[in-house]
């Protein structure tokens, strides 16, 4: 994420909470703060439907920071 935001571009990292403790480790030793959305854990048993309706919530927070 940290290389395609020096070369301008955008970029969201999407996770599950699972995941935030790691991110935030990681983010902190490579001296990076990048965009994160985390969604519920976990995604690998959920429907198509359980995702579609996990993308559309979560959505306008991906792109509020895409464009910021």
């Amino acid at each position: 994420m940290a290389n395609f935001e020096e070369r301008g571009i955008p970029t969201v990292g999407v996770a599950t909470t699972e995941f935030i403790q790691g991110a935030e480790a990681q983010a902190k030793s490579l001296g990076t703060d990048p965009a994160l959305v985390f969604i519920p854990h976990p995604v690998q048993d959920r429907t198509d439907d359980e995702l579609r309706k996990l993308a559309d919530e979560h959505f306008d927070a991906i792109v509020k920071l895409l464009v910021k």
